[in-house]
């Protein structure tokens, strides 16, 4: 049997990580040997060598960062919303296994790390569509460097901060345990609001917004994301790339161990 002394010695390549069991050490060594995290870090110093090689001026700069880091909550809400929790996209054969990586499994099983960071071959493209060609219309290849190095760079605290909202603790400081409290309800309580993840600005403005208080009724889909026994006979394509969940570790219920604030 694996103690949890030999659990934590183990390396943290090659193995899962539940964040519900992890201290923030813990989380923050696996957040950065994580190759996303990797991945993203070495190419913001690639778009630096970029925008070093072909500057653009200081005013497109400052203009395409202040773009990508005020648009990037609003761009998130969107993709979150209507994407990640569409039903078109496993009624699509083509695209049912990206959403089943990039968001079912997350429901799922909300606490697991390696199906929480998203999947590179859909986080790079639509951060070059979002963030370097805008930056490219603004400022040419400099502007376009700049761009994708601010995205990488938002997506990587994003990142963090949806890991440590998945922890098991309560914030001290206000402000995020609000946010942990609001992303708990919506993977435990009603996964259709909240979609803010860290900014529920766009959640407000789009009437999203909730407490668990104002919804008394548990959504029956909030682990499955709609994606039913029933639906999987009419679409199965998710359902057959799917497995058992794996047992958790130290007997932990992989649904309904929210963390403590969850409400």
């Amino acid at each position: 049997m694996t103690t949890d002394a030999t659990r934590r010695a183990a390396p943290f390549w090659g193995r899962s990580h539940y964040l519900d069991r992890m201290t923030l050490g813990e989380l923050t060594v696996a957040y950065l040997r994580h190759h996303a995290i990797v991945a993203y870090l070495a190419l913001v110093a690639v778009s630096a060598a970029l925008f070093a090689w072909h500057p653009a001026g200081a005013v497109p700069t400052v203009a395409t960062i202040a773009l990508v880091v005020i648009a990037y909550p609003l761009i998130w809400y969107v993709l979150h919303r209507w994407v990640l929790h569409s039903h078109w996209m496993f009624r699509t054969p083509l695209l049912s296994g990206i959403w089943k990586r990039i968001h079912y499994d997350h429901h799922r099983d909300p606490n697991h790390l390696e199906v929480l960071f998203g999947a590179l071959y859909t986080t790079l493209p639509t951060l070059l569509l979002v963030a370097a060609v805008p930056g490219w219309l603004i400022g040419g290849t400099g502007g376009a460097a700049a761009g994708f190095a601010t995205g990488l760079l938002c997506t990587c605290v994003y990142e963090f901060f949806h890991c440590i909202q998945h922890l098991s603790y309560k914030p001290r400081v206000r402000w995020l345990a609000t946010m942990k409290a609001r992303h708990m309800e919506h993977h435990f309580h009603d996964e259709t609001g909240n979609f803010g993840i860290t900014n529920f600005a766009w959640d407000r403005v789009f009437g999203t917004l909730y407490r668990r208080v104002e919804r008394p009724a548990k959504s029956p889909t909030v682990f499955n994301l709609g994606y039913t026994d029933a639906v999987a006979v009419q679409y199965p394509w998710v359902a057959r790339r799917s497995h058992p969940i794996p047992a958790r570790p130290r007997g932990a219920d992989r649904r309904a161990r929210p963390s403590p604030d969850g409400g």
